[in-house]
């Protein structure tokens, strides 16, 4: 092959791509549009398009009102062209959560079983995976990937589990899984995979820290627009800043950490009831006691909140179980609970709630099959 084929091999390639994206940023667009926009010629457009059309890509379907009152074909992407499969596993339960393009969940499940590091519980798992697919009608051949969003550190080559005190899974390999799952797999933190989900969502910030408020509270530490790992994959563990070095032991073996007062699990022990019960309690403004237990919260998130603002000037982001039940008055009380002790205000903007609850991690963590899908030549 010579020079100016492989060349043209590339231009191809990099046209594809181009109005690919084009369409994929826009989400409907019309053949004129793009030709316009991206200076290529039509010939070169309407080539690229039927391509991408025949490979089931994008679609054509409808027309609407162009410049001129002239009506234009609608060229849109395909969102289920391809998918991606994340699983959240927790201590007595695991979530199974499909992403397609566009990083929408298109479905949902919460299966009940207790984790267990045992051949029956990586057999099950499989099998609640297939028939998860199979109930929603997923076509096999589009699974780009299943990604598992677990409760420990792991290692930098993905392989196993480095730190696992939460579920006793140190040394739980992703072959565990991926000689059950006939998919490419990949092994993830819930916690950064959650902060990717907020990333995702928040394109424009540069620098911020997550605070996963789920049964048990993770964080994580975003600059330079990506998820910091560190040199041992332990950034972000904001779950062990001290609170008060007399405080209630952690299961890391310290005391005081904000585990022990801002995650769910340390929520519902303090109230004497679950969350879905406490905060319409709480909401309903008659118990005083509820409400002395959501300020202590607060004040204890605030104080973490505060150190993270010092360490990294960036955004803070509440993401996870809890986040859905903030509401602007908790976020004001936030805000001003922390300036009362910062010299450098956090402002509302900085401030953000996540929105997609429990399945957080397990959304965030098939994104990253996404990703690699859209950077790629397809």
């Amino acid at each position: 092959m010579n020079e100016k084929s492989i060349t043209t091999i590339t231009l191809k390639k990099i046209n594809k791509k181009s109005v690919y994206q084009y369409i994929y940023e826009r989400r409907q667009t019309a053949k004129q549009q793009i030709v316009q926009d991206l200076t290529m010629g039509l010939s070169t457009v309407s080539q690229n398009l039927n391509v991408l059309e025949e490979e089931g890509l994008i679609s054509r379907d409808g027309f609407f009102e162009s410049t001129g009152g002239r009506k234009a074909q609608v060229i849109q992407i395909v969102p289920e062209y391809r998918i991606a499969v994340g699983v959240g596993i927790l201590k007595n339960m695991f979530h199974l959560a499909a992403v397609n393009l566009y990083g929408e969940a298109i479905a949902e499940e919460t299966v009940a079983v207790p984790f267990a590091q045992s051949d029956a519980y990586y057999d099950g798992l499989a099998a609640a995976l297939e028939s998860f697919l199979e109930r929603n009608g997923y076509d096999r051949e589009k699974v780009l990937g299943v990604s598992i969003a677990t409760q420990g550190i792991p290692a930098p080559d993905g392989e196993s589990v480095l730190y696992g005190e939460i579920l006793h899974n140190t040394d739980m390999k992703l072959a565990d899984f991926s000689t059950r799952i006939p998919y490419p797999c990949r092994l993830e933190h819930d916690s950064k995979a959650a902060a990717s989900l907020e990333l995702w969502n928040h394109p424009e910030i540069e620098s911020a820290v997550v605070f996963l408020l789920n049964r048990n509270l993770g964080g994580a530490v975003i600059t330079n627009h990506k998820v910091h790992q560190g040199l041992s994959m332990h950034s972000g563990t904001l779950e062990h800043i001290c609170i008060d070095p007399e405080g209630p032991e952690c299961y890391c073996g310290q005391r005081g950490c904000l585990e022990t007062y801002c995650s769910a699990n340390a929520l519902e022990a303090a109230a004497e009831m679950p969350v879905k019960e406490f905060f319409p309690a709480l909401r309903e403004g008659n118990d005083a006691r509820l409400a002395e237990i959501w300020d202590a919260y607060l004040s204890h998130l605030a104080y973490a909140m505060k150190t993270a603002n010092l360490l990294l000037d960036g955004a803070v982001i509440v993401s996870g179980y809890l986040a859905p039940y903030f509401t602007e008055e908790d976020c004001r009380t936030l805000l001003e609970k922390v300036n009362a002790a910062s010299p450098f205000p956090l402002v509302r903007e900085q401030l953000l709630v996540g929105t997609h609850g429990q399945y957080t991690p397990a959304i965030g963590a098939a994104l990253l099959f996404i990703e690699e899908f859209l950077q790629s030549e397809f």
